[in-house]
């Protein structure tokens, strides 16, 4: 069976959310055991660069390092986006619990679906609007502004959201001749340097069998998650595949509550019962267009 683009956008979106859920919860398992943020960071970076080569080396062409023309400047933005939007949600990450931190990144689909609409000339539909709006509903109702859990971090996660719009958008404007591993091999060139820069401050911690083996797994998982998250954004609607980082929702209610033993409240699981409805709603009508 052949899929449309829709369809192939929504699974790499949700293969994407996924993999960095896992990515993220292992990061925060080894802050929380010890080792500096900035060390995991280009730990991290470390593994997910060296496994990105390969990748790249045994592709048909091989990569472009160095793209030309728009592609050039367009890359640019995107890796901007990218570093100063893993460097505010880890922050954040690491002052708060991974579910809470999920709810608030889930104000992307509405804003990529928005600034798509306004930049790019991307038409919405009122269907699509709706659900995207009975979506949000569903994270206001688990964010509950104003509450004592909204606190600077909640701000720093809604940096993080900004950020995320132009890594996102950027990687609209790429070429079709702009390989996706080049895209992700930037971002994770320029985080590793960034967190290298921590290091430098920090100084180095020693490392455990256990530090290494997971470090080792999120940067397989931040593989993942980087290249379809550039393949998801060349491919479908976004107003139709974003409201499906919604899941990231779901994946990190139930790894938060697998690793850390944490379980969100009983509005925060309405809100993610909404949510998914409304998700699920969107790929319905789609399939039936």
């Amino acid at each position: 069976m052949t899929l449309s683009d829709n369809t192939r956008g929504i699974w790499l979106m949700c293969v994407s959310m996924l993999a960095f859920t896992l990515n993220d919860t292992l990061v925060k398992a080894v802050t929380g055991d010890g080792m500096p943020l900035s060390q995991a960071i280009v730990l991290r970076g470390l593994g997910a660069t060296i496994g990105l080569l390969v990748i790249a080396s045994r592709s048909p062409g091989g990569f472009h390092l160095l793209p030309k023309g728009p592609d050039r400047w367009f890359l640019t933005l995107r890796t901007i986006g990218e570093v100063t939007a893993t460097v505010t949600f880890l922050v954040a990450l690491t002052h708060m619990p991974l579910a809470n931190l999920s709810a608030i990144m889930q104000f992307l689909p509405l804003a990529v679906t928005l600034a798509a609409a306004v930049l790019l000339k991307t038409p919405i539909g009122w269907v699509r609007l709706a659900t995207i709006l009975v979506g949000f509903a569903g994270v206001m109702l688990i964010i509950r502004p104003g509450a004592a859990d909204f606190d600077r971090w909640s701000v720093l996660g809604l940096a993080s959201v900004a950020c995320v719009v132009l890594r996102d958008l950027s990687t609209r404007y790429f070429s079709t001749q702009l390989p996706s591993t080049t895209g992700a091999l930037w971002a994770s060139v320029a985080v590793m340097a960034m967190g290298g820069i921590g290091v430098a401050k920090e100084g180095w911690h020693p490392l455990t069998l256990q530090d290494v083996a997971e470090t080792s797994a999120a940067a397989g998982f931040l593989i993942v998650g980087y290249l379809a998250a550039i393949k998801v954004m060349r491919v479908g609607d976004l107003a139709v595949v974003a409201p499906f980082r919604y899941t990231s929702l779901l994946f990190a209610i139930l790894l938060g509550w697998a690793r850390f033993g944490t379980l969100p409240d009983h509005l925060t699981l309405i809100g993610a019962a909404i949510v998914v409805a409304s998700g699920v709603y969107m790929l319905v009508h789609e399939r039936r267009r």
